[in-house]
């Protein structure tokens, strides 16, 4: 009877210790797995949630439709040129930085909806990737970024306008690049 009582007593902490060991363990790096590739993989479930996937793609429709400008790209393939593989999580990151401080956290907040939100989610995926790190030369993630930033410059006022009406092209690159199953069928617009 007192091996019964023990039991129960223990009971709810034995339940919680099983029901958090494969949450706990599933963080943990696999044996022999690089900790910077770990460190640069988001959870599939980020980019499934219908509500944010939903903001992100009507706030890129939005300003895409007061953007002139269609000749340029700002995030497309071209970002990947020289980049290894296993560094384009890491580049995408480092756009996803780029975009929530020097557009969204700027006076645009102002002209679109969804923006606060859109800035919120991409930014605790920033969060959650802050232990990712570039493997290799960094030169080329670099001068890709600057490329990007230089490119959004020259179009002044637009170049925001653009970088909002490419959301959508972030938001799939990063679920493409940085989760362990990137989704089929790649991105809708082309270069």
């Amino acid at each position: 009877m007192a091996s019964l009582q023990t039991l129960s007593k223990s009971f709810p902490g034995w339940l919680l210790f099983c029901c958090c060991l494969p949450v706990l363990t599933s963080s943990l790096p696999l044996k022999g797995a690089s900790t910077a590739h770990h460190a640069c993989r988001l959870r599939k479930i980020n980019f499934q949630q219908p509500y944010i996937r939903n903001r992100t793609y009507t706030l890129a429709k939005m300003a895409s439709a007061s953007d002139k400008d269609t000749d340029n790209r700002l995030i497309g393939q071209q970002l990947f040129v020289n980049i290894r593989e296993n560094n384009r999580c890491y580049l995408m990151k480092s756009v996803a930085e780029l975009v929530v401080k020097d557009v969204l956290l700027t006076e645009v907040r102002n002209q679109y909806p969804y923006v606060e939100e859109v800035a919120q989610f991409l930014a605790s995926l920033t969060s959650e990737l802050s232990s990712c790190k570039f493997s290799g030369n960094r030169e080329h993630i670099e001068e890709n970024l600057e490329e990007m930033k230089n490119k959004m410059e020259q179009l002044g006022e637009n170049g925001k306008t653009k970088a909002i009406g490419e959301l959508d092209l972030l938001f799939d690159y990063m679920e493409n690049v940085c989760t362990d199953a990137p989704k089929k069928g790649g991105n809708k617009k082309k270069n």
